[in-house]
């Protein structure tokens, strides 16, 4: 290190400024502003050189992270994004949206605040494409071998990015009109902007890898025309299917998934025709049952529309400020934090469960809440707690149970467990000769981080089967369990 007593001279954790919250609730951009470059090396001098790196174990995609943040601190930024590189394809798809379980990890976060890993790895990506070091890397000769990709999120872009570098011919299919996933129009604009995304989009497709939107396979391509088309087919469709709520009212209109409500928005976010299925929160009292990342992207959402009042409900209770002794070092412990969304307005209530929507003339107009305390791992509604909220419109964010079972199932002979995610041996293989399974569709609803590492580690696998043999690096199995959970 630069500095072996980094850690000790600074020991302030110090992240870019946010803009300010009037301004920023005036459209979508991003809310982080740049961070200033002699910050950035302070903060990458915090890395200890502690000898035994837990934030390696803790990231899936084993990121060399005391290596690039030596090499920020030295002001050597080109290899340090060789170096993020080596394990990661979309680092600054990480750097914005992974919740870093690094961070809880890390040795420095045992008596101080940790190094900021995340913001670190984001800036080594976008002073990257800056200098115009993201380049594309066209394999030197192609093997006469086929992959079809279904799906476009982070793990069927992974998977298909080593594979298209390793010479294979590889086409990502994609239902949507455009290629991205839930990273296209789940996320909204102002977590990560989609110029974002859209320039590695170019620079897969300038290596090779061939994109087809608006094509659902199952229904418009058969699963039976792909495995003859292909020689091997890598399943990355992701856990859409949403939870839902069986409870009276749910049948007032109004109330609606997140999921109906946030592609649209992010569609009108980025500058496309405001489509029929627009949910407009403006002027409206808005609840969110959910008190995850996605609850937060719908009630900032809410508040740039101009909704008249915005309240998020966790059925948790409010997370403490310290890490718990239940929760020791160097596991991802039950913090309260607070989202750039949350900073914006509106109002959080913890312990809040849902007991039934109100409504009038078919329409919702409220919902019956009451506080509720774990008893004997059930939760359980505290009497005398049943309070009434206004709501006009209700957004369910209560996460997702798995892959959607359509056609393809039968006709890739996919089998699926008590969970509804798609059965893979280790090696990601499924039962059907050629079919591979990636990222949450076999893993289940998690974190982009491990998403990434799937799609490379799948990537490897289909191929070795493809070629006998395989240099690609798979950085875990397909049963691998999260080290920090």
């Amino acid at each position: 290190m630069v500095d072996p007593r980094g850690f000790l001279t600074v020991r302030e954790r110090e992240l870019p400024p946010r803009r300010p919250v009037p301004l920023r609730l005036m459209d979508w951009r991003e809310v982080y502003e740049t961070q200033d470059r002699a910050q950035l090396k302070r903060q990458a001098g915090r890395c200890m050189d502690c000898g035994i790196p837990f934030c390696h174990n803790a990231c899936p995609l084993g990121n060399l992270i005391p290596e690039w943040n030596d090499l920020v601190s030295r002001g050597d930024m080109r290899e340090a994004i060789e170096r993020l590189h080596a394990t990661n394809n979309f680092p600054e798809f990480t750097g914005k949206l992974c919740p870093a379980p690094c961070e809880s990890a890390c040795v420095l976060g045992i008596n101080q605040p940790p190094v900021t890993i995340k913001q670190v790895e984001v800036m080594i990506a976008e002073n990257a494409a800056d200098s115009g070091w993201i380049t594309p890397q066209v394999p030197e000769r192609l093997t006469g071998k086929t992959v079809a990709v279904i799906g476009s999120g982070p793990a069927g872009l992974a998977a298909a990015q080593q594979l298209t570098r390793s010479g294979h011919t590889v086409a990502v299919y994609e239902r949507d009109d455009k290629i991205g996933g839930l990273m296209r129009y789940g996320i909204p604009e102002f977590k990560m902007e989609r110029s974002v995304l859209d320039r590695r989009l170019a620079q897969m497709e300038a290596e090779g890898t061939r994109f087809r939107a608006g094509v659902n396979i199952g229904v418009d391509i058969t699963g039976e025309q792909l495995r003859d088309r292909y020689d091997a087919i890598v399943v990355a469709t992701g856990a859409t299917q949403w939870r839902e709520v069986d409870l009276p009212g749910r049948d007032l209109a109004g109330i609606h998934q997140a999921m109906e409500y946030l592609p649209p928005t992010n569609r009108i976010a980025v500058g496309e025709e405001r489509p029929a299925d627009y949910i407009d929160a403006h002027g409206l009292d808005v609840v969110i049952i959910g008190g995850g990342d996605t609850g937060s992207d719908c009630y900032g959402t809410a508040l740039r529309q101009g909704a008249k009042s915005v309240t998020q409900l966790d059925i948790y209770p409010m997370g403490p400020q310290e890490r718990a002794e239940t929760e020791p070092w160097p596991t991802m412990p039950k913090v309260f934090s607070v989202s750039s969304s949350h900073e914006e307005g509106g109002e959080r209530k913890f312990s809040a469960s849902t007991q039934a929507f109100i409504g009038e003339d078919g329409k919702v107009t409220g919902l019956r809440i009451v506080e509720v305390r774990k008893v004997d791992g059930v939760w359980t509604p505290v009497e005398g707690t049943e309070q009434d909220l206004p709501a006009q419109l209700v957004l369910l964010a209560i996460g997702f149970s798995g892959p959607e079972h359509g056609d393809l199932v039968g006709q890739l002979g996919l089998q699926a467990d008590a969970r509804t995610r798609f059965t893979r041996t280790p090696g990601y293989a499924t039962s059907t000769p050629g079919v591979f399974v990636a990222g949450d569709a076999g893993r289940g609803q998690s974190l982009i981080v491990w998403a990434i590492a799937e799609g490379r580690a799948c990537a490897a696998s289909v191929d070795e089967f493809l070629m006998g043999d395989t240099a690609l690096p798979s950085p875990i199995r397909a049963d691998a369990v999260p080290l920090t959970a």
